[in-house]
């Protein structure tokens, strides 16, 4: 059967989840997270929770989703240490610099693959697995099609999202918080700025042409566990602990009497949190207008739904544990009481206590009845005897506070057991030293990335750039080769496509003449250029956030990167350069890539004319075409970095210059700008992240 995967914000909600049902659930520790505003948990609460969960046959998975810089790896990795040593089920990972010093220094903790790590192809999917990552969580926007072709093929349990809220921008892409307001949504710090009013090509009156409805699949759990999915995720953990037990019992009821939610049930969820209620567009392959929607500000609290939930999970345990049990009491040795109760997957814990010798009957002897009632006085604990075998020899007595006591020693042995099966048998080790990295070579040239056409001119070459980016979906209208002796093309594949596209990207870069070097931006990428004749370039979607991942990515084929430009200027200097590396150093920054059209969900669709998304500050932000009939939307300013030296002294092989809204002659007067040529400045422009950083 599918698992039920259940948020767990805070101790209550963790509580609110294993009481009502879940079959597992997810939590932070301390600021390591993609929930960083979440109550969270601390080292010694994690273990606790790990023991009450487990106590009850529920698993727990610590997230760990977040870029992290090199100052905080160390911390990290006491962090995996001791999640793993406490018992966790598994660990969710976004950073490769945090995926390779989990292999390293918790070897024995299973590692899943986060959203967060933008993965919804097959290909991205089996190479997660090829790592050793035990499962994948789908992004979001995948339909039933894509995710049963997955599941079909790919060796690694796959994790759906069922039920709660929809990021506009894909998982792992959205800069929009970071650079609008340093607070990354990479880093757990997320200031939802996508819930907020915008105007498409107009100023913003209200609209919220960014804010998706939350999801509700509730309707197809049946489907889903016969397509495969291992996991069903509930979102929430910046929720309150009773709308965790609404969710998380209903979808617990559905699935286990594998029928569609009742009319009431659906009320309930709506009612408990609901963003003018839901959708499942993603899902069955549709987009659109009617998947947006947004919550009262003021929205009413369901007192008497959430008072029910409360009262239900407080006023019991819920979450029993059924126990075998066999007694033996015999003339002159000790009493002996043997437990057994099977672990989460078919796991068997058994614990055996020994008593006091049984004396001579002086007036009547114990019988097995009496016996059996007493071992299964259970009250006060978790343990329900299911099955009770006694072997008693004749004429015996032992006291009531004998056999009580009997039974607690032995429950409790049984509770141990229970609580400690994964950690104790798990190692903990160093990371290993991280190797010198290679001299900087002294030399920072420059390169440049067009998104039209036009854009690549006899001047834009004339200006020297080493390399040039291009969008996959332009080489068949430009002509490479008419350039081949005085610069080198670099293909740029789509951010975000599907498994259908990867037979068809391949074929594109093996067919067109004159390229040099692909861009990659995710592990789905990683399969499709295995084996060209080309330079493999990891581009700012991998999110280069310290220097393992750099190292990691090294051993991976790639023989370049991007840093993420969420990096102030220090710490770009800082990273160990396993890997030549590169920043954009002009351009307007990618804020979301979204599968969603915003311009086709206002009315007609306008995407090759000249769009804009404007803000309450009345800042435009430009929206460009992406592949597949997506957005992406840019920055509402240039970041312009030309006269500042200090970009120049962080090691980098290259400096990127994003040309997106420029025309053609923009382009190269700005290429001119960085080559100390003129002394031309934006009329408006941003530093970017370079000085400021993120929280």
């Amino acid at each position: 059967m599918a698992e039920i995967l259940s948020p767990a914000g805070s101790w209550d909600s963790m509580v609110a989840a294993v009481q009502c049902g879940a079959d597992a659930v997810y939590m932070g520790v301390g600021s390591f997270n993609a929930r960083r505003s979440a109550k969270n948990f601390t080292l010694e609460d994690f273990a606790a929770a790990v023991r009450y969960c487990h106590l009850r046959g529920v698993k727990v998975y610590l997230t760990l989703n977040t870029l992290l810089s090199d100052r905080e790896l160390d911390a990290a990795a006491q962090l995996l240490r001791h999640a793993s040593k406490a018992g966790a089920d598994a660990v969710l990972i976004q950073d490769w610099g945090v995926f390779q010093l989990a292999r390293q220094v918790a070897p024995d903790l299973p590692v899943h693959a986060s959203t967060q790590m933008s993965l919804f192809s097959l290909g991205g999917a089996n190479r997660a697995a090829a790592l050793g990552m035990e499962r994948v969580v789908l992004a979001r926007e995948l339909s039933r099609e894509d995710i049963r072709t997955i599941c079909q093929s790919c060796p690694a349990e796959i994790e759906v999202f069922a039920h709660g809220a929809l990021c506009m921008c894909y998982s792992g892409q959205c800069a929009m918080s970071a650079l609008i307001g340093e607070r990354s949504g990479n880093r757990g710090r997320c200031a939802q700025p996508c819930r907020l009013p915008y105007g498409v090509n107009q100023p913003a009156r209200g609209n919220r042409p960014l804010s998706l409805k939350d999801a509700n699949l509730s309707a197809y759990l049946q489907e889903m566990e016969e397509m495969g999915v291992a996991c069903l995720k509930l979102e929430g953990r910046m929720k309150r602990p009773e709308y965790v037990a609404v969710v998380t019992g209903i979808y617990r009821r559905i699935l286990d009497e594998k029928r569609r939610p009742a009319k009431e049930e659906q009320q309930q969820l709506t009612d408990a949190f609901s963003r003018s209620g839901f959708t499942d567009w993603y899902y069955l392959g549709k987009k659109g207008a009617g998947m947006f929607g947004s919550r009262p500000e003021k929205a009413a609290e369901p007192k008497e739904l959430f008072a029910a939930a409360r009262a239900a999970y407080e006023k019991e345990d819920l979450r029993t544990v059924d126990v075998a049990m066999r007694c033996t009491v015999h003339r002159d040795t000790p009493a002996v009481l043997t437990v057994q109760a099977s672990y989460m997957d078919g796991k068997i814990a058994i614990a055996t206590a020994k008593g006091a010798v049984p004396e001579a009957a002086r007036n009547r002897a114990l019988t097995a009845e009496e016996l059996k009632t007493r071992l299964a006085k259970t009250g006060g604990t978790v343990f329900i005897p299911r099955e009770i075998h006694i072997e008693l020899d004749e004429g015996l007595m032992l006291s009531a506070s004998a056999i009580n006591a009997l039974r607690r020693e032995a429950l409790a042995g049984l509770q141990e057991a229970l609580e400690s099966q994964l950690g104790a048998r798990r190692r903990s080790l160093d990371a290993a030293p991280l190797p010198a990295a290679p001299a900087p070579t002294g030399h920072m040239g420059f390169t440049c990335s067009i998104a039209r056409p036009e854009q690549l001119t006899e001047a834009l070459v004339a200006c020297g750039p080493e390399l040039i980016y291009l969008p996959l979906e332009l080489l068949p209208f430009v002509d490479l080769t008419a350039y081949h002796d005085r610069t080198r093309f670099c293909a740029v594949l789509p951010r975000i496509f599907r498994t259908k596209d990867e037979a068809k990207f391949r074929a594109i870069l093996t067919e067109t003449p004159g390229l040099s070097a692909v861009a990659v931006s995710n592990l789905g990428h990683l399969p499709m250029v295995e084996g060209l004749p080309l330079e493999i370039r990891g581009d700012y979607g991998m999110n280069v956030f310290n220097s393992r991942a750099l190292l990691c990515l090294k051993e991976q084929g790639l023989q370049s990167a991007t840093v993420s430009f969420e990096l102030r200027q220090a710490q770009i200097r800082d990273l160990k350069k396993y890997l030549p590396c590169e920043a954009i150093v002009y351009g307007r920054l990618p804020l979301m890539i979204t599968e969603n059209c915003v311009i086709k969900n206002d009315g007609a669709c306008r995407c090759q004319e000249e769009n804009y998304l404007s803000d309450r500050t009345g800042a435009h932000f430009p929206v460009l075409p992406a592949y597949g009939h997506r957005s992406e939307i840019q920055n509402s300013r240039v970041l312009f970095l030309a006269d500042k030296p200090e970009y120049h002294a962080c090691g980098l092989r290259w400096g990127r210059l994003r040309f997106t809204t420029e025309s053609p002659e923009e382009c190269v007067r700005i290429f001119r700008r960085y080559r100390g040529e003129n002394d031309l400045t934006p009329d408006e422009y941003t530093r970017g992240l370079f000085y400021r950083g993120v929280e």
